[in-house]
C-alpha cells in the first residue's frame, strides 16, 4: 500500500511541476495558483513557482525512499521526521487552498492538495 501511495504521489507531483514549470514560461494559467491574482505570473510569483519545482522533486524524492523504492533507508528516524512534516505542509496546503480567493484554486486545487495530502499521510506512516 506504501509503494502504491508513493507512486501516485509522485505522479501527482510531476503533474503539478508540469503545471509549474507552464506558469514559469508565461502560459496565462495564473488564475489557478498563487492567489489567482494574476492570470500572467510576474517574475517573483514565477521564482516562487520554480522554489515549488525543487519541492515537489524533494517531495517525491522523500516518498519513493520511505516507500523503499529508492534505497533502503525507508525507516531511518530522519527520513520519517522528513515525510510527516511533507505531510504537514500539504495539510497546510489545503486550508491555503480552500481559503484562497480564485475559484479556480478552491475548486481545482483544493480536491488536488488533499489527494496529495492523504497519500502523504499514507506514505509516512509507513511500510
Amino acid at each position: 500500500m506504501t509503494a502504491v501511495a508513493a507512486v501516485a504521489f509522485t505522479v501527482l507531483l510531476v503533474a503539478l511541476a508540469i503545471f509549474q514549470i507552464a506558469l514559469i514560461a508565461g502560459v496565462p494559467w495564473g488564475r489557478a495558483a498563487w492567489g489567482g491574482a494574476d492570470e500572467v505570473l510576474p517574475a517573483s510569483k514565477r521564482i516562487g513557482s520554480i522554489v515549488a519545482v525543487v519541492l515537489y522533486v524533494a517531495f517525491a524524492v522523500l516518498a519513493l525512499i520511505r516507500a523503499g523504492l529508492l534505497g533502503d533507508a525507508g525507516d531511518a528516524l530522519g527520513v520519517v521526521i522528513a515525510m510527516w512534516i511533507v505531510f504537514g505542509y500539504l495539510a497546510l496546503g489545503v486550508l491555503m487552498n480552500a481559503i484562497s480567493r480564485s475559484k479556480l484554486e478552491r475548486f481545482i486545487m483544493t480536491p488536488v492538495a488533499l489527494v496529495l495530502a492523504i497519500l502523504a499521510l499514507v506514505v509516512a506512516l509507513g511500510r
